[in-house]
């Protein structure tokens, strides 16, 4: 899958403040991404990343 970094990734279930929208942070083995919503950053797995994605939103696609 390619994300890179400046992306939006929609994911398939929201994030417990209600939004299900995070920016990509970085990317690589893990991926860290920040909640749009409350600004919650998290690194988790490529695996776990790429299975949850829904919709990736480049940067000048908005």
């Amino acid at each position: 899958m390619d994300v890179q970094v400046g992306d939006v990734i929609q994911t398939k279930k929201p994030h417990p403040c209600g939004t299900n929208q995070f920016d990509v942070l970085r990317v690589g083995m893990d991926f860290k991404i920040r909640c749009k919503g409350c600004g919650h950053e998290v690194m988790l797995p490529r695996i776990k990343i790429e299975k949850n994605i829904k919709k990736i939103i480049r940067a000048g696609e908005q």
